[in-house]
């Protein structure tokens, strides 16, 4: 308590410029804010970390263990606070020293920005694994980009998206440290010049990279693993030419152009965007983090920059690269720079100790996902790289050919370069042929990434690829969401779960308990009141908190099918008065824009016909982010992850659902399909088309027509839309939507519409039967322990990294320890 009196008048932190210093208080306010409370007990809780965070830092330097960089455009990493009392064993402490206060702890949490650098899946997951490398003891360091501006933050006005700026740093961030000592150039443009010393790249223009370190703590081992964000920065002397010919002014602002690199993150997921502007992103990470590799590589003393190691030879054995998707893809080439270049190995060496230390993970099969960027736009912007690219890709089919001579055609699949219209580098192939390990994020995509969407390099190498199904943190998406069912389960089979999810298999033995079964229908219940009263505060609707919970939380994309949700629910509102009472919940190119207002249009007329009264409810829930995950989760009863069979990689929400003891209904597709096996697809709600029924559907081909022809209630909710029931102030607002859906759709909506409606009555049905549905939802809960991160981490370190996980736990600052060097200050 005295510690947050005291520093609720110091809270500040650095502003999004990096400049340390305090947020200005007013000397006439004699009470303290809100906001000051939080900074006062961030400052308090971080205080904490930073002694454990050095002493980590420390501990590797002394051990020097192979090092695990986890390379990643994205990192959605939510809130920080509340995760970080919980992993550090703090949170009753400060509840109690809040409670002191008379504060609200729950009020100061909400003051906390979302870190949102991240759109969805992909950066999620990459954050729930740093929270895992942590708690495995891995010497783990997450890179990214330290976006000034994160995933925007959507407004809905009257029924449409409407995008606003995401300004998180603008209070100060108090959970980052600026380190201006590590700041490192990347180069861009510029030529190759070919001297007798060797390949130079010359002329370039430089950016400065300024490195942010966050902690990232594990749970309870005293571990605090190093987050390090890059933000760029223009040189002092940024193209003062221009000054010397008199316009400083100009110059001064063109010092924005280079430090735009790192102002916003581009909101496209899977969906490839060939701008200047994110190729330059993709380098400038990649380009400084391996600058910072080599250097942690030489170095071998703790805060010690004396290069030791001189050979590279060991290089894979103590540096292990991941590369998340092929966003960081240009670490490959850089790296060959780099070897060859700089250190003047052979280019046969260098690209033997590269191979062995990248490895890749593919996040999808949507062709219009896959990068691949115009050569033109590469040999401008990085002119040395190409040449490599090409040396990397002569060579590869050099040996292609050798092994299939005159296979001409396998010659053009397999190159790393696409010709035809604008020659373009399919980034895809040059992570795969520069990688050791390839692997995707679920079984059945795994599959499909090796029979179909990279056959020809599975037949080469069959070795490289892998599988390795996605996973989730239990600490953020049970301790931390859902704190009345985590401590329901611990009281039934001991904390020790929360490290070992496996473990909740014991709960199989509780099914039949009336009063376990009770306890857990009590938690679910007391979760949707909350989000019920959540709901009619921040959208002004009403809903009933003993009617079904049905969740569809996804980015909104054609493959996920969000238009078969509204179609059923159109279904369901012709049928009215719906068997069921049900409250539907959803989030947030063209079309998906126009999905979403579909949506809304429907959600109108549904909750102001008094004929439905309070049965149906559709809410769209607006700016769908981590923070509200941990909201809406918890109080889902049902989840919907209806994605096409063969087009959802994985999913980590349809994981999260599972653990929070929501029933899924869902196609087999991604991860379901291993969550059917863990739980028995007798526990699932699975409809629809199989990957083999859409292939064999795609062979006959798809004709929308036939089942609008076959399926009357198909054929009136498309009618209504068409018409302008929705829309009655533009009738033909929604012909695009409805034209997609009978000439474009890939995704195949009225296909699966009939065999989704016929579950959806299943599901209604058992909704009915309190007691049936609880004990189906233990068994899912007691089936999730296969899809914690903790898991996949493992998986990742001993079958790709070749590292094993340590259970070691560090000892806290308070406590001495041998070898300690106090005049040591500085976690690098």
């Amino acid at each position: 308590v005295l510690a947050l009196r005291t520093n609720c008048r110091q809270e500040g932190g650095q502003d999004s410029a990096g400049r340390a210093g305090r947020r200005p208080v007013e000397e006439d306010r004699n009470v303290a804010t809100p906001r000051d409370y939080y900074f006062a007990l961030a400052h308090t809780v971080r205080d904490h970390l930073v002694g454990r965070w050095i002493r980590t830092q420390q501990y590797y330097y002394e051990k020097d263990p192979k090092r695990i960089y986890y390379l990643s455009l994205e990192f959605y990493m939510g809130r920080t606070l509340q995760n970080t009392m919980i992993n550090l064993g703090l949170q009753n402490a400060c509840d109690e020293a809040i409670y002191q206060l008379g504060l609200d702890m729950e009020e100061l949490e909400e003051i906390e920005e979302d870190a949102g650098l991240g759109n969805g899946g992909l950066g999620r997951l990459a954050a729930c694994f740093l929270d895992s490398m942590a708690t495995l003891g891995l010497a783990a360091y997450g890179y990214g980009i330290r976006y000034e501006y994160g995933i925007f933050n959507q407004k809905i006005r009257d029924g449409w998206q409407v995008e606003e700026a995401d300004d998180w740093l603008r209070h100060g961030n108090p959970w980052e440290k600026a380190r201006p000592e590590y700041m490192l150039p990347v180069h861009f443009y510029g030529r190759v010049e070919h001297a007798a010393t060797g390949i130079k790249w010359v002329d370039t223009q430089v950016v400065l990279a300024l490195p942010y370190d966050t902690p990232v703590p594990g749970y309870m081992n005293n571990t605090v693993n190093t987050m390090r964000l890059w933000s760029a920065r223009a040189p002092n002397d940024f193209n003062l030419r221009d000054f010397n010919v008199g316009d400083y002014i100009q110059a001064v602002l063109d010092r924005n152009l280079a430090e735009n690199i790192s102002r916003v993150l581009y909101p496209n997921d899977n969906f490839f965007e060939g701008k200047e502007l994110r190729l330059k992103q993709e380098y400038f990470v990649v380009a400084a983090t391996l600058q910072d590799i080599i250097r942690r590589f030489k170095a071998s003393k703790f805060g010690s920059t004396e290069s030791v190691r001189t050979v590279f030879d060991s290089f894979p054995d103590q540096v292990a690269i991941q590369l998340n998707d092929t966003h960081p893809a240009m670490a490959i080439p850089e790296l060959m720079r780099i070897f060859v270049d700089i250190e003047k190995l052979p280019w046969n060496k260098a690209w033997d100790i590269t191979k062995r230390t990248f490895a890749y993970t593919n996040h999808t099969v949507l062709p219009e996902a896959l990068e691949r960027w115009p050569v033109d736009l590469v040999e401008k912007l990085l002119p040395r790289h190409l040449q490599i690219i090409y040396e990397i890709n002569q060579r590869h089919l050099d040996h292609i050919a050798f092994l299939f001579p005159n296979d001409v055609d396998r010659l053009r699949r397999m190159s790393l370069i696409e010709e035809g219209g604008t020659k373009r580098i399919n980034m895809a192939h040059l992570c795969i042929v520069g990688s050791h390990a390839v692997n995707g994020v679920a079984k059945i995509h795994s599959e499909i990434v090796k029979t179909q969407v990279f056959e020809d390099f599975a037949a080469l190498e069959p070795e490289k690829f892998q599988n390795k199904t996605n996973g989730i943190t239990p600490r953020r998406w049970l301790l931390l969401c859902n704190p009345g069912l985590a401590e329901l389960i611990a009281e039934k089979i001991g904390e020790d779960y929360v490290r070992d999810l496996s473990q909740l298999t014991k709960l199989h033995k509780f099914v039949d308990d009336d009063l376990f079964i009770r306890e857990v229908a009590k938690v679910k219940q007391e979760n949707k009141v909350k989000f019920a009263q959540y709901l009619e505060k921040e959208y002004k609707v009403k809903i009933n908190p003993s009617s079904m919970f049905d969740v569809h939380v996804k980015r909104i994309h054609e493959y996920k099918r969000q238009l078969m949700n509204c179609l059923h629910i159109v279904t369901m509102y012709n049928r009215k008065p719906p068997r069921t009472p049900r409250g539907q919940a959803a989030p947030g190119y063209h079309m998906a824009k126009m999905i979403i207002k579909l949506i809304n249009a429907v959600a109108h007329v549904v909750n102001n016909d008094p004929v439905v009264g309070s049965k149906l409810k559709v809410i769209f829930l607006e700016n769908y982010r981590v923070s509200l995950a941990e909201k809406v989760i918890p109080a889902t009863d049902l989840s919907e992850q209806i994605s096409t069979a063969g087009t959802e990689a994985s999913g980590t929400g349809n994981m999260k659902f599972m653990l929070n003891g929501a029933l899924t209904i869902g196609t087999m597709d991604g991860a379901n399909v291993e969550m059917a096996e863990e739980a028995g697809e007798e526990n699932l709600f699975i409809f629809g088309m199989r990957v083999e029924d859409v292939t064999e559907l795609d062979k006959e081909g798809y004709h929308a027509q036939e089942y609008y022809n076959r399926l009357p209630e198909l054929k009136q909710a498309i009618d209504q839309i068409r018409s302008g029931f929705f829309s009655p102030k533009e009738p033909d607002l929604f012909k695009d939507v409805v034209n997609m859906l009978f000439h474009h759709d890939r995704f195949k909506v009225f296909a699966d519409y009939e065999a989704y409606v016929k579950c959806q009555e299943k599901v209604s049905e058992l909704y009915l039967n309190s007691k049936a549905w609880t004990k189906m939802v233990i068994r899912n809960i007691a089936a999730a322990g296969k899809f914690s991160s903790d898991r996949t981490i493992k998986e990742y370190a001993r079958d790709i990294w070749h590292v094993e996980p340590s259970d070691l736990k560090i000892p806290p600052p308070n406590e001495p320890r041998d070898h300690v060097h106090c005049k040591i200050v500085s976690a690098v």
